[in-house]
């Protein structure tokens, strides 16, 4: 997803359109119904796609690499407890 690769042979264009700034390995997991952590989950990437904003409003201070390990019915250890 770069100029000199057309972005990605144009592949990229609608993506880089919608999310401007955002770069993340898979552009794939933006928007697809699972909050990702990380650099998923930032204003440049509309908040995963807007799958992060439930989630962010119920834990405005939790910052964690997978969001939907919160809440999984599985006491989780250092971040997540």
């Amino acid at each position: 997803n770069t100029e000199a690769c057309g972005w990605d042979g144009g592949d990229c264009i609608e993506f880089n359109e919608k999310y401007p700034g955002c770069d993340v390995y898979s552009t794939s997991n933006i928007g697809d119904g699972e909050c990702g952590g990380g650099d998923y989950n930032t204003q440049e990437c509309g908040w995963d796609g807007g799958d992060c904003i439930e989630f962010n409003e119920k834990y405005p201070e939790c910052d964690v690499d997978s969001p939907s390990n919160i809440g999984d019915d599985q006491c989780g250890g250092g971040d997540y407890n």
